[in-house]
């Protein structure tokens, strides 16, 4: 790029903080460098002409985890590292929402409702026998219990008849949320440059020089943002994991409420402006989704309409209206990566398809490693 004077001078020169990402993570992680240096200069680098991977793509549930997630978490992780995951998440949303506002987020606490198909007949068992540990487990954080059985009010067909609510879920609205965030931190005068590619970096013994597709740049210390998308610069275990979504064209007298979970939290849907939005399906085929590449695939498109059709919908004519895909950051943990890479160099990534509940906390957490 043929840069003049004043654009060196302005954006390039003398920067103190150069956050990857401008996403929920490297959003919040400006604002709190803000907080702790209030003169720092602090400029934002972003891939894609809005925030590229999951921020401005995801389903907007403000939620922590279904039951039969939790109890699954529970075979691989202690009991206290599944509450340390749960509280993290649940102080997350609760940073998300003082930052942003309830109302700026479009927040309702609707619930939140497990299903289980007829043929997990073994797991709703399961959750039912383990439910009031599980709940025993979460009442230091929520001061109540989190999960309690209701009948099938929504009429879905092709389930057991009883659900799983969660009455702590919520919902909010994704563009809401980010255009509030970026529009915080315009106004504390931290700059974001989009469609910059951070293509390598390198140390000496007082900044970090970055190379980008159109440039080259010092900055004192680089904090790495960009969770799926992660091992493109970064040598931690984040493997990338692409989520399709699908939403309907508005639906008359829609009666469904809240937000939804199905197949083990595999599926997720809910409601928003008189539609449907519909998510997930990465199961059905874990290797082609493994893929930092936006893109929707047969199968699991398929899949999603036929679930609508035979469960979701089943009495009503729908229309799709419009399908995405977003890239989220996963590994054999569900902990997020927030560390120190090297002397001006940190990350915070692997936010394990929750970056909406945690993304906030781990934005400041990043942050604060710096001081």
């Amino acid at each position: 790029m043929n840069l003049s004077y004043w654009e060196i001078k302005s954006w390039l020169t003398n920067v103190d903080f150069c956050v990857v990402g401008s996403g929920i993570v490297g959003l919040n992680c400006a604002l709190q460098l803000r907080e702790l240096y209030p003169q720092a200069k602090i400029i934002i680098l972003e891939n894609g002409i809005l925030p590229q991977g999951a921020s401005t793509k995801n389903a907007g549930f403000a939620c922590f985890g279904s039951l039969s997630e939790i109890l699954d978490d529970l075979k691989t992780h202690t009991e206290e590292e599944v509450f340390q995951l749960v509280k993290k998440r649940a102080d997350g949303l609760k940073l998300l929402r003082k930052t942003i506002g309830d109302k700026a987020l479009n927040y309702q606490q609707l619930g939140g409702y497990e299903l289980f198909l007829e043929k997990d007949e073994q797991l709703f068992d399961s959750c039912i026998r383990n439910k009031e540990q599980i709940n025993k487990l979460l009442k230091p954080i929520f001061k109540d219990d989190v999960f309690s059985l209701r009948d099938n009010i929504f009429k879905f067909e092709n389930i057991n008849e009883d659900y799983i609510l969660n009455q702590f879920e919520g919902q909010i609205d994704t563009g809401n949320m980010m255009e509030a965030l970026l529009k915080l931190a315009q106004s504390k005068g931290i700059k974001i440059l989009n469609t910059v590619m951070v293509e390598s970096f390198s140390e000496d013994n007082n900044s970090v020089k970055i190379k980008t597709n159109y440039f080259e740049f010092s900055a004192s210390k680089l904090c790495i943002a960009t969770n799926g998308f992660a091992s493109e610069i970064l040598s931690e275990n984040v493997v990338p994991a692409r989520a399709q979504v699908l939403i309907t064209k508005p639906i008359k007298n829609l009666h469904i409420k809240g937000t939804f979970h199905l197949d083990k939290g595999y599926f997720y849907f809910r409601n928003i402006d008189d539609r449907i939005l519909f998510g997930g399906g990465r199961h059905l085929d874990f290797i082609t989704e493994e893929t930092s590449r936006f893109g929707q695939t047969e199968i699991i498109q398929n899949k999603l309409e036929s679930i609508l059709k035979t469960t979701i919908l089943p009495e009503q004519s729908f229309e799709i209206e419009h399908r995405w895909s977003g890239i989220m950051g996963i590994g054999h943990q569900k902990k997020a990566i927030v560390k120190q890479v090297s002397n001006h160099v940190f990350c915070g990534v692997r936010l394990g398809g929750m970056g909406l509940a945690i993304g906030s906390l781990i934005g400041k957490e990043l942050a604060d490693l710096t001081t």
